[in-house]
């Protein structure tokens, strides 16, 4: 039998998650769901509720806020959702019981001020994607790469925005970081753009060349 890409419950939960927890006051916002050959990526628009980013918060002691109390209820009334808090640690544990699941596929959570996202790896691809040129390699023996550059390539193999690569490498000043990192891997090829014909969108995310 063929084994699952991911855990259904894991995706019905990031889903749940989604629509349960989003900022439904900031018109023309949507949710979206972006699949690739690695992964699945769910976006909903408003970030934490409570402010504090979820990469700096430990999963297994986060207390709910509820931004929408009134569809959390219709949720649990609908079997969707399961005790107060429990979501994002559902979506771990349930992709923790895949064949093949090390901690290379752990699901990924970040969120902005404006958003919050969901990242699902795909098991099979990583057990069997196979033959993907690997960026960061390279760079770890190239002599014009610096150490914090090689790091940012590493956090950048699945897709990250401006804001969370500046995060992940405490830089706050938007233009130092551009200088010194961003452009020179975009140039050098280490990096390419998700979309490529529209450098300057709010959408934009970059993410190590294959």
């Amino acid at each position: 039998m063929d084994k699952p890409d991911y855990a259904e419950r894991a995706v019905t939960e990031a889903l749940v998650n989604a629509l349960i927890h989003r900022d439904y006051i900031i018109l023309g916002s949507e949710i979206h769901i972006d699949m690739y050959d690695d992964r699945i990526e769910i976006v909903s628009p408003g970030g934490m509720f409570e402010g504090t980013p979820i990469q700096e918060c430990d999963i297994k002691t986060i207390r709910s806020a509820r931004r929408n109390p009134i569809i959390a209820d219709l949720f649990h009334r609908m079997k969707y959702m399961e005790r107060r808090g429990s979501g994002l640690r559902k979506i771990v544990s349930e992709t923790e019981k895949l064949p093949g699941y090390t901690e290379k596929l752990r699901p990924e959570f970040f969120s902005t001020s404006s958003d919050f996202r969901v990242v699902l790896k795909n098991v099979n691809y990583f057990m069997y994607g196979a033959n993907t040129h690997n960026a960061t390699h390279d760079a770890a023996h190239d002599n014009s790469i610096s150490e914090k550059q090689q790091r940012l390539l590493e956090f950048c193999s699945v897709a990250r925005s401006r804001e969370e690569m500046q995060a992940f490498l405490s830089i706050s000043n938007r233009s130092h970081f551009s200088k010194f990192y961003l452009k020179p891997l975009l140039v050098s090829g280490y990096l390419k753009m998700t979309i490529p014909n529209k450098p300057k969108s709010k959408n934009q995310k970059y993410i190590v060349s294959g």
